[in-house]
């Protein structure tokens, strides 16, 4: 595993797992959140996004977290490790409500400066719908991809954090 990108819903947990990944693989981490956002949110353009990943999957070695559906594939060809945090939509709710209450009014630390943490309905919306809306056309990428790639499935908190622990002794197993 040398190249891994990470997916999943909003709320998943992609970020904080990407640099638990990152710290016991000793690979860089990079944040979508961190480089497609410009102060106040707002988004760079769609040739920036492309250019942007373009620069970072040619890289010998990452992480990259995020979704960004238009420009996923990029992401999801160039990896040899495809992380898809399934987790359960209340959890991915109650995360974000809670990194909402956490974060009210300051920067996360795997957001871009400038962007205060603030409530977006449209957001919880699109989270609320990522199983019926984005989960489908996402498995049947995966499943495409499952032939010539390492791909490995969390479904919970436990599972993530087992599969980090596995890291400690051994290399993981994928899950396909």
């Amino acid at each position: 595993m040398e190249k891994i990108a990470i997916i999943g819903s909003g709320g998943s947990g992609k970020s904080t797992f990407a640099r638990k990944l990152g710290d016991k693989l000793q690979l860089p981490v990079y944040h979508l959140d961190a480089i497609l956002w410009k102060p106040n949110w707002t988004a760079v353009s769609r040739s920036q996004q492309e250019a942007i990943q373009l620069q970072l999957v040619n890289k010998e070695e990452w992480i990259i977290d995020g979704n960004y559906n238009g420009t996923l594939d990029l992401r999801l060809e160039a990896a040899d490790c495809i992380i898809f945090m399934d987790m359960p939509r209340n959890l991915c709710i109650y995360r974000i409500l809670k990194r909402n209450f956490l974060y009210r009014n300051t920067q996360r630390p795997d957001m871009a400066t400038g962007c205060q943490e603030r409530f977006d309905l449209k957001f919880l919306k699109w989270v609320w719908n990522y199983s019926r809306d984005q989960r489908p056309r996402v498995l049947q990428k995966l499943q495409r991809l499952a032939i010539e790639k390492e791909l490995v499935i969390l479904a919970s908190p436990k599972e993530a954090k087992d599969f980090l622990e596995q890291l400690k002794t051994e290399n993981p197993v994928a899950v396909k």
